[in-house]
């Protein structure tokens, strides 16, 4: 007996063992687990499968490489269908039963609330490349973002509006869920300290399909303009059931509008629609090589989400390599000690810095749709109440 334990402690301590997520050690196992949250089905789909590619690219990328030191990164996707109670079982299988050290996503505003809260209590990481809310960062020190907040966006929209605009009365038609609402609550602190007023305030629910009533009272009250900070399956409709009734009243928008679906959706109803949004990437070779493979590879362009995405994707894969290095493990606190501690980050879509509390440093584009074609107008930022073009 006690030779047969001898030998079994003899053969356990020959193999190499790779301590894995939670501080588990499988000697077998080869790989570090990564999640992905985000809606795969549905309307909105859309945001979700771009997404979920453009990570899937870079792990592809790095794996190929040789991975972390030799080990591969198994990204782990889960579909949230855009819902609260999806994301937080989605992050539940996540966390518990694959015990993924970091994640990257959930996609919406929402899921990303509930989501974040989970991560917070785990220790876990994450990294959103699409949730804008200005308090998504609040819950705590594990959440970051890739993109820029709707504190700046809804700063930079309001003062534009009627700074640069010059539009003094303007309606709203948001959808009911946190992306919408707190682009709106912001565009209007801002356009309403400039001096402008939001006469006209509509609401609806994501999936909606009809928004004739809507828009009949906001014809009525006659504005300069119409906000729609909304998802692009109820912007497209909002825009063609607008012009149905004859509406010639401006469109202005959030970056929801910088999903190239929309032009798929809504075509030519797109013309004319200003729309604040992610600053236009330098057309440096990293991007141009990044967006020719992942269209050769997926057989589309990626949006500014996917590109944040697949940022958000390098700068977990260096975080794991540091905490490796480091420590020979893959531990949940060290990764996200080492996200945090991203600095100059080289991505496709720019400089990448993380402001203390997990923001994205950042300024936001403005676009004018001439017919299906975005143009861009500049990069835009606010200091002290005025609007100031960057570049």
């Amino acid at each position: 007996m006690k030779k047969a334990m001898i030998l079994v402690l003899i053969m356990l301590l020959a193999v190499p063992s790779i301590v894995l997520a939670g501080g588990a050690s499988e000697s077998a196992a080869k790989t570090v687990k990564v999640g992905f949250i985000g809606p795969m089905t549905g309307d909105n789909a859309n945001y979700g499968v771009l997404c979920n590619q453009a990570v899937k690219l870079a792990f592809d990328e790095i794996n190929a490489a040789g991975g972390i030191d030799g080990i591969q990164i198994e990204l782990i996707t889960e579909d949230s269908e855009g819902t609260v109670e999806k994301g937080l079982s989605s992050i539940e299988k996540l966390s518990s039963s694959d015990k993924i050290v970091a994640l990257v996503g959930p996609v919406f505003t929402g899921v990303s609330f509930a989501v974040g809260e989970r991560c917070q209590d785990e220790g876990l990481v994450m990294i959103t490349p699409s949730a804008t809310h200005k308090d998504i960062t609040a819950i705590g020190n594990c959440v970051f973002r890739t993109v820029a907040s709707d504190g700046l966006q809804g700063e930079v929209a309001g003062t534009y509006f009627a700074q640069e605009l010059g539009y003094k009365n303007i309606a709203v038609l948001y959808a009911k869920n946190d992306y919408s609402q707190g682009l709106y609550e912001g565009m209007k602190a801002s356009f309403e300290a400039c001096g402008g007023k939001v006469s006209v305030v509509e609401t609806c629910q994501v999936g909606d399909k009809d928004f004739k009533t809507q828009l009949t009272k906001i014809k009525a009250a006659s504005p300069d303009a119409i906000y729609i900070p909304d998802y692009t399956a109820e912007m497209a409709q909002i825009l063609e059931q607008a012009s149905q009734l004859g509406m010639k009243i401006p469109f202005i928008s959030g970056d929801g509008f910088s999903n190239p679906d929309i032009y798929n959706l809504a075509g030519d109803f797109c013309n004319g629609v200003v729309y604040i949004g992610p600053t236009q990437v330098e057309q440096s070779t990293a991007y141009v090589d990044f967006v020719n493979k992942y269209d050769a590879t997926y057989g589309v362009k990626p949006d500014s989400f996917a590109t944040n995405a697949y940022d958000a994707a390098y700068i977990v894969a260096q975080a794991l390599k540091s905490t490796y290095e480091a420590t020979g493990k893959f531990e949940r606190a060290a990764v996200r000690d080492a996200v945090a501690a991203t600095k100059d980050f080289a991505g496709v879509a720019g400089m990448i810095n993380f402001a203390e509390n997990g923001d994205l440093v950042a300024c936001q584009g403005v676009y004018r749709v001439n017919g299906t074609v975005p143009e861009y107008l500049g990069a835009y930022t606010v200091e002290n109440g005025q609007l100031k073009k960057v570049n």
